[in-house]
């Protein structure tokens, strides 16, 4: 798939999202240290990735609360949240919520959005990531995608942590 829909109107990504079978390219992130971290780095974990365009907006913010919960209770699993802000505006908000059980992932120098296919090429988003959730098994390969069908919806987390559960 490489379109998606923002309040209603078709906005196109930079290719076809990457799909279950695939290989997940690794990609290295700034972590709220400024650090960096890959996400073969977390090597043999179950990686849930959870595109976001910001972390700045309310739908972003209760992805990542929800998600933050859902994953914190399972064993061997590593969610994070990839999104282009800036890892101070991350690590402010994180620190504010609580959110300790996923990590945020600032794209703002990688490519990880052009990787994935999750970059917008037009309409007012353009720059950002879509709203894309993968989870990747511990040998790195793609197990579950799923493109949010409106940036302005939450994804499926039942279907998300129902993929999960399957590895």
């Amino acid at each position: 798939m490489n379109q998606t829909k923002l309040k209603g109107n078709p906005v196109q990504l930079v290719g076809d999202v990457l799909e279950p079978g695939t290989k997940a390219p690794d990609f290295t992130y700034v972590k709220e240290d400024l650090s960096e971290g890959t996400l073969y780095g977390h090597g043999d974990a179950i990686k849930v990735i959870i595109a976001v365009p910001s972390i700045d907006t309310g739908i972003c913010q209760m992805e990542t609360r929800r998600f933050n919960s859902d994953l914190g209770e399972k064993k061997g699993v590593k969610g994070i949240v990839v999104s282009k802000d800036l890892p101070m505006a991350q690590k402010r908000f994180c620190a504010a919520e609580g959110i300790e059980d996923v990590e945020t992932a600032s794209d703002f120098r990688g490519s990880f959005a052009n990787d994935y296919k999750t970059l917008i090429t037009d309409g007012p988003m353009k720059g950002l990531s879509a709203r894309v959730v993968f989870v990747v098994d511990g040998e790195n390969k793609i197990r579950y995608t799923e493109v949010v069908d409106d940036i302005t919806h939450e994804p499926n987390y039942e279907e998300v942590l129902k993929a999960v559960e399957s590895i």
